[in-house]
């Protein structure tokens, strides 16, 4: 075994006899090089975007949501609340009103939820995170908090007195409509604060006091929409699951968080593994250039080989000899690749080589599961380059 590697190192590093053995080869390590670095980096970038979203939905969404089993409302008792509230896991909890509304702010529309939360909502989501302007008055029947992309779409401040924003809801019901004015809800609320999170989140959702959105929607004030769960770190997740489940006869639906965001997740998992098939493509047609070379290299060496079979050698070991050579090859240029991308990945963390905004850099993580996929890639495919190459050692050794 030491015989056909030694072999293959001083294959490696010594020149063909001509220029286009050599051009052929250089050609073939710079484009293991630049795939081994560009797939290393764009798998770092999407663990970046992994690591923000997180962020973010650690922000803006509880560890565990509650739905209606059936309908969109259900029913939380003061012995249920109660209930909550005594088990230790659950460090938090808030009862919230959702509904599809129309704003209104001089003449300006858009349709939007509102959120009404209660008084606990700031011990369940870290509303000091994600307010940009103004304060949180959701205490206040009269005010409202709304994202930051509805703010720009209506024009509309803070704390505009003489013009407020206007809510309407649909009145349930049958009947024909005589007076369109009276087939809708109406509320009036000066907002007091603007949110800023997401693109997604901030066009979506107004939040209000609960009571108010119970009022606007008439419903009941034992019914609420969701409940939104903080639970404590080292609880045990399946227990406190099931005891809340129990509470509620198994009449709910609980989400955690990471089922909340669920679909973006499963996009970027879509994304990342077409990404890695095309640099594999990539990849692949740079090892073929590493074939060419490398048989173009057997046919150079003709000689050599002829004088290792005199000197004793096998056909097998000539074989392993330019296997080796060429898994040699693609491991140093892979590792040397892989080494410039997480040189590029940490100055993009440093100095932010490419920007989303102009405060905002291109988000990536470092990961050393990248590292084993990349190189994992490189010696699968560097094996099957190799064995490719040396089928061309018979014709040689006859």
């Amino acid at each position: 075994m030491k015989f056909p590697v030694y072999i293959a190192k001083r294959y490696l590093f010594s020149k063909g006899s001509t220029n286009v053995i050599n051009v052929t080869t250089i050609i073939a390590a710079i484009g293991i090089l630049v795939g081994a670095t560009c797939l290393f980096v764009v798998l770092s970038g999407f663990d970046g975007l992994r690591q923000l979203h997180a962020n973010f939905t650690t922000i803006a969404d509880p560890d565990f949501k509650a739905f209606p089993k059936k309908g969109k409302n259900f029913s939380i008792t003061e012995k249920q609340a109660q209930q909550l509230k005594d088990n230790p896991a659950i460090v938090a909890f808030s009862t919230t009103i959702e509904h599809q509304v129309l704003l209104n702010y001089k003449e300006k529309r858009q349709a939007a939820f509102i959120k009404g939360v209660d008084k606990y909502y700031g011990e369940v989501i870290a509303i000091d995170s994600i307010l940009a302007y103004g304060q949180w008055k959701t205490d206040n029947m009269f005010n409202t908090v709304i994202g930051n992309q509805i703010s720009n779409h209506l024009a509309l401040g803070i704390n505009n007195f003489e013009n407020p924003l206007e809510i309407y809801v649909p009145k349930v019901g049958k009947g024909q409509i005589i007076n369109p004015q009276n087939a809708f809800r109406r509320e009036t609320l000066v907002v007091s604060g603007i949110y800023q999170l997401t693109n997604e989140l901030d066009k979506k959702y107004i939040f209000t006091n609960i009571d108010l959105a119970r009022k606007l929607l008439n419903i009941k004030n034992t019914k609420v929409t969701n409940i939104e769960f903080r639970i404590d770190s080292k609880a045990d997740i399946q227990k406190v699951t099931e005891d809340i489940y129990r509470i509620f006869n198994y009449e709910i639906d609980l989400k955690s968080r990471l089922q909340l965001n669920d679909a973006m997740y499963k996009m970027l998992n879509s994304e990342n593994l077409m990404v890695y098939f095309v640099f594999t493509l990539v990849l692949i047609i740079a090892l073929f250039n590493l074939i060419g070379a490398m048989i173009m290299m057997i046919i150079d060496k003709k000689n050599n080989i002829q004088t290792l079979l005199k000197l004793g050698a096998t056909t097998t070991n000539i074989k392993q000899i330019f296997f080796y050579q060429g898994m040699l090859m693609t491991t140093i240029v892979g590792l040397t690749g892989i080494f410039i991308g997480i040189l590029l990945i940490i100055a993009q963390q440093k100095i932010g080589l490419v920007m989303i905004a102009y405060n905002l850099p291109y988000p990536t993580a470092l990961n050393i599961v990248n590292i084993f996929k990349v190189l994992g890639t490189l010696v699968v495919l560097g094996i099957l380059a190799s064995l490719i190459s040396i089928t061309s050692i018979k014709k040689e050794v006859s």
